[in-house]
């Protein structure tokens, strides 16, 4: 396991979880910021952590560790916590907040280890992986950021004074769209830079096969 990434993703999670990251931001908007520090900063580092190493399990689960299924599961959960009914659910109860949390981190981790471990499709899999994600959180992160009217009901207080709930709901999308969006698509550059100076598998024009 490599050491550097791992105390660095612990570290993340230390911090979203102790409540920290979001002390001084409004109720959403704090939860956003938890919700991207988990799965755009804690997972990949933890997914560099394990991937290749004895720790990488996800070649005994090849099917769950494709980047497809991989970021049709983020994508489940991303939006499913988001819709009305199960945000309050996770906005008013221990429970819910840690399964909440607990399914961002497990589906975050999922999809980078599938991406960067290269599995079921290769480096171009694990590209439209992360550049699908990316595209899916800067929609919703518009939709949060420019609804006309709240789509939560729980209190929204400031620690400098009054927010309105509609303004926390759009600082909060603006927060997914600049910190998730850009996140995910980093890493699908990265991954396209990488397959683009791949050794290529076949001679070009010009040259001729040798046979060893």
């Amino acid at each position: 396991m490599r050491t550097l990434p791992f105390i660095g993703g612990l570290a993340v999670l230390a911090l979203v979880w102790s409540g920290s990251a979001g002390h001084f931001a409004p109720p959403f908007t704090a939860h956003m910021m938890m919700h991207m520090l988990v799965v755009a900063v804690a997972a990949p580092l933890l997914a560099l952590a394990v991937v290749g190493t004895g720790y990488d399990f996800s070649p005994r689960v090849p099917l769950l560790f494709a980047p497809l299924p991989a970021s049709l599961l983020e994508f489940a959960a991303v939006w499913g916590w988001h819709a009305p009914a199960l945000h309050e659910f996770a906005r008013g109860s221990v429970a819910g907040v840690a399964l909440e949390q607990a399914s961002f981190l497990a589906v975050g981790f999922v999809l980078w280890l599938a991406c960067i471990g290269e599995r079921g499709g290769g480096r171009a899999a694990g590209v439209f992986g992360l550049l699908f994600t990316s595209m899916h959180m800067t929609l919703l992160g518009a939709l949060l950021a420019l609804a006309p009217r709240a789509l939560y009901g729980h209190a929204h207080q400031s620690a400098a004074g009054a927010l309105s709930a509609i303004d926390d709901q759009n600082l909060g999308g603006v927060v997914m769209l600049a910190a998730g969006g850009a996140a995910y698509l980093l890493g699908g550059l990265i991954l396209t830079a990488r397959l683009l100076n791949a050794p290529h598998p076949y001679p070009r024009n010009g040259e001729s096969c040798r046979s060893s």
